[in-house]
Order: C-alpha cells, then sequence, then structure tokens
C-alpha cells in the first residue's frame, strides 16, 4: 500500500481508501480510477490523500485509456458484502490468546519506558509483531480482547492505555473495512502514541487536581515527545501521524501543533475519539471510570468541533451501548458481564450471568441473550465493578478469563 496525494493519483491506480479530505466524502467501493475526470471529481470534492495499491495499477495507453488486454480484461474488483461481526473462533477459544497477547504488551510497554528512562532507543519490532497480534485476535473473535479492555488496574493506566487504544482501534479499523496492512500500522501507532509521556514529570502526570497553566503547557508536550521518539526508532507514515496528532482536534483547538480537520487523515481523526474514550471510562487512582454511555456522550457533545461526528456514530455502532466486558445489572437484580454484542439490538446484549445482588450470593454462571424472546429478563443499568466488594471483583474478572 502507498499514501498518494490527491495531485499525483493517476489513471489506472487502484484507490483502496481516503485518508485526507476537506470534505466528509466515503468511497463506498475500492477500485480502479480511470480517467482523469475521475480523478479531477475526487479533488473537486475535497479529497486531498488517498492510499492506492500499486500491484492492481492498470497499464494506460499515450493517450490515458486502459489498453485492452491480450485474451482476457482487468479483473474487475470483488464486491463481497463486508460483515464486521464476522468470527471465525467462539470467545471461550480465543480468551486465553488474547490474555496472553495483553499480558505480553505490558511486559513491552514496560521495557520500552526503560529504554527511554536510560536514554536508548526503542525497538520497534516487537510493538509491530504485538500490533499484528492483535489485529489477528480481533479478527478471530474481538469480544475476546474487548472483554480484557474492560478490566481495569487504577494503578497500571500509563500501560494499560495504549494497549486498549491499541485494541479498541484495531476493533474499529475492522468495523470500518479498512485494510490489515493499514491496521497493523495503526495499532503499531496507537500501541505507542503516549510513550512521550515518560518524560513528563510524575507529579505532573499523576496529579489529582487541576493542572496549573503552566503544568497544562508541559504535559500537552508528550505528543510532541512520542512523535519524536517514534521516528528517532526508525517509524514513518500513519503510526507517527497516531503519536503525535491524536490529541489534535478538527477546529485546530487542539495540541501540541494545532492542525486543522483538513490536515488530520482519517487514522487521527479515530485515534482522537479512541483515546478520550478510553481515557474517560479508565479507572484511575483519583477517579472511577466513567460509563462508556456517559463517554458516548460527551464524544457526541465534541461534535463536530472537536470529533468527526460520522466516525463517532460509527463508533458507538461498532463498541456497542454496552460494550463487550461491561458489568450489568438485570431487572431481576442479578449481576452479569456483556460477552456479546447484539447489533440488531444494541439495548439486548449476550449476558454471562453469575451474582444475585438482592440476596447476594453467587449463581450458576449462565450465558443469556437478553434478546431471545424466551428470556422474560432484561437489562436495567450498567454497574462499576468497585461498586462492590473485592471478592466479587474478583469473581468478575474470573468469570471473564480462563
Amino acid at each position: 500500500m502507498k499514501t498518494l496525494p490527491i495531485d499525483q493519483l493517476k489513471p489506472g491506480m487502484f484507490v483502496h481508501s481516503v485518508t485526507k479530505q476537506t470534505g466528509k466524502i466515503r468511497i463506498k467501493n475500492q477500485g480502479w480510477v480511470k480517467t482523469q475526470g475521475g480523478i479531477d471529481k475526487l479533488a473537486k470534492a475535497g479529497i486531498l490523500e488517498v492510499v492506492i495499491d500499486p500491484d492492481k495499477t492498470l497499464t494506460m495507453s499515450s493517450d490515458n485509456k486502459v489498453e485492452e488486454q491480450q485474451n482476457t480484461s482487468p479483473p474487475e474488483p470483488q464486491t463481497v458484502a463486508h460483515n464486521p461481526w464476522h468470527t471465525s473462533h467462539s470467545v471461550s477459544a480465543e480468551m486465553a490468546k488474547a490474555n496472553s497477547l495483553y499480558n505480553e504488551a505490558k511486559s513491552l510497554q514496560s521495557k520500552a519506558f526503560n529504554d527511554i528512562r536510560t536514554g536508548n532507543k526503542i525497538d520497534i519490532a516487537p510493538f509491530q509483531e504485538l500490533a499484528s497480534g492483535f489485529m489477528d485476535s480481533v479478527f478471530r473473535n474481538q469480544d475476546a480482547l474487548a472483554c480484557i479492555t474492560r478490566l481495569r488496574e487504577k494503578d497500571a493506566y500509563l500501560l494499560e492505555h495504549s494497549i486498549n487504544v491499541s485494541i479498541l482501534i484495531s476493533i474499529f479499523a475492522k468495523h470500518l473495512g479498512i485494510d490489515k496492512s493499514i491496521i497493523q500500522e495503526i495499532a503499531t501507532g496507537a500501541l505507542l502514541h503516549d510513550i512521550g509521556k515518560i518524560k513528563i514529570p510524575d507529579e505532573i502526570l499523576n496529579k489529582p487536581g487541576k493542572l496549573t497553566d503552566e503544568e497544562y503547557q508541559i504535559i500537552q508536550d508528550h505528543a510532541r515527545f512520542s512523535k519524536e521518539i517514534l521516528e528517532q526508532s526508525g517509524l514513518s507514515g500513519i503510526a507517527v501521524e497516531i503519536a503525535g496528532f491524536h490529541h489534535e482536534r478538527l477546529d485546530g483547538s487542539g495540541y501540541p501543533f494545532g492542525k486543522h480537520g483538513d490536515e488530520l487523515s482519517l487514522y487521527v481523526r479515530m485515534a482522537s475519539i479512541v483515546d478520550v474514550y478510553d481515557a474517560l471510562t479508565a479507572e484511575r487512582v483519583y477517579k472511577a471510570g466513567m460509563e462508556p454511555i456517559k463517554a458516548f456522550k460527551i464524544l457526541k457533545d465534541g461534535c463536530p468541533d472537536s470529533f468527526d461526528g460520522d466516525l463517532v456514530t460509527k463508533f458507538i455502532q461498532c463498541i456497542g451501548i454496552h460494550p463487550v466486558g461491561t458489568l450489568v445489572k438485570l431487572e431481576s437484580q442479578k449481576l452479569a458481564v456483556v460477552t456479546r454484542s447484539n447489533p440488531s439490538s444494541p439495548l439486548k446484549p449476550v449476558v454471562k450471568v453469575f451474582y444475585n445482588a438482592k440476596h447476594a450470593h453467587y449463581t450458576e454462571v449462565q450465558d443469556i441473550d437478553l434478546a431471545n424472546n424466551r428470556c422474560h429478563d432484561s437489562l436495567e443499568a450498567a454497574v462499576r465493578p468497585n461498586d462492590f466488594n473485592v471478592d466479587l471483583i474478583r469473581f468478575f474478572k474470573n468469570s471473564i478469563l480462563p
């Protein structure tokens, strides 16, 4: 895959996706541009940059027309319906691998932070390999890793946040039908997007109260540091953009570079949404994690000034009103974990029941599809694990992890 500005696009090239634009046009089908007139229409619609597949470029004649192929005509792009919910493994079959990947990610993050502290360059290759592992797991069954992102530790935010953003943006990219080669770059950039925070003093980074203007200015530099660290380590392109620009906003009010909408690629726009969502829902030492539905409202309120409204809507559809891994209370006063979304009935997910809050005792673990006509229970509200005792939280985690 190769990224090109629109003025370098030529007839015969195969357009895979749009990465930068001034408007909100979406190319619904990948395919070849066969005339200069078609390219001019894209430019007129506000397209600034596209991703092409050089291996699919057609041979053009001197008058910029597709040459007739001897015996065969150029193959037409396959119009296979994209199913963002497709799985090849069950959640239970994927969970052990997903958990192993998550633990590997935390170890790798810790090593990278230590490398930066000691003045060494970070080794990018293991992060790229891990990003591929995340992507493969997401395509087998995204619910396994999605569950694990909900199991937050208050004192591990710096490690877990980047890992969760990488997982969630991989799920989001799969939902949008983005090519796997690009998802791997996106996931790599997300894994390392906050690496620059290691250069921010701990007393500022972990300050529970409001930052002073000077402290806020200092913490804004972490995105600039992240970009520099990745560039010095040999990365470029999408991954570096995500690291450097994930705090930029469409109206130019973001930091640290003050970029505007037409300067922010699709992938950066995605990262800014996922980054804020995970930060809002995270458990911190000094604050409780926000319920997903409240975080979604904040993202919606930030459109169109800060966030791309179309992408926010698609992100909510992708993650679900009650994301996989969320602890919920049913009308029967039983507690359960959401284990699978129901795209056609977002308020009726599949849940794993394990506790009766009314009578304060554990129940037989049971999977219930709330959308099933034979089910006489319904979801009352999402709740936070930390609202309950330690033993219950432990059981909650054990009901998800192998």
